[in-house]
């Protein structure tokens, strides 16, 4: 059992690298400030809640780690505090940048117009 949390972990760690790697690839090379944030939040998700987990699975199989179910507990939360906290952000980044008038686009469907007019 904990040899398949401990390879499962290590999928879930070299899941979170490629995710990084995604990421910063689309921060370099999407178009606008909106995609890109895209690509950031892709890269938050994915390269930092995953391989936190992956660290859960991974502590909690391997039996010689002292505190384990310290260190999975801790991971686990914070990968739960990131997973709630990063779409939020860029939520609250998006809707700064585009109430301010910041950042330049042509939109094809501009759903927060309204939102907009009631201010």
């Amino acid at each position: 059992m904990s040899e398949i949390l401990f390879y499962l972990g290590a999928v879930m760690i070299i899941i979170g690298g490629i995710c990084d790697l995604f990421g910063a690839i689309g921060l370099l090379r999407f178009p606008n400030f909106y995609v890109r944030l895209h690509a950031a939040t892709v890269g938050t998700i994915g390269g930092a809640v995953v391989p936190l987990f992956g660290v859960a699975l991974l502590a909690l199989g391997a039996d010689f780690l002292p505190h384990r179910y310290a260190i999975a507990g801790a991971s686990f939360i914070t990968g739960i505090i990131v997973l709630l906290a990063a779409p939020a952000g860029a939520t609250a980044l998006a809707y700064a940048a585009h109430k301010a008038k910041l950042v330049e686009w042509k939109p094809k469907v501009d759903h927060l117009a309204e939102v907009r007019g009631n201010d």
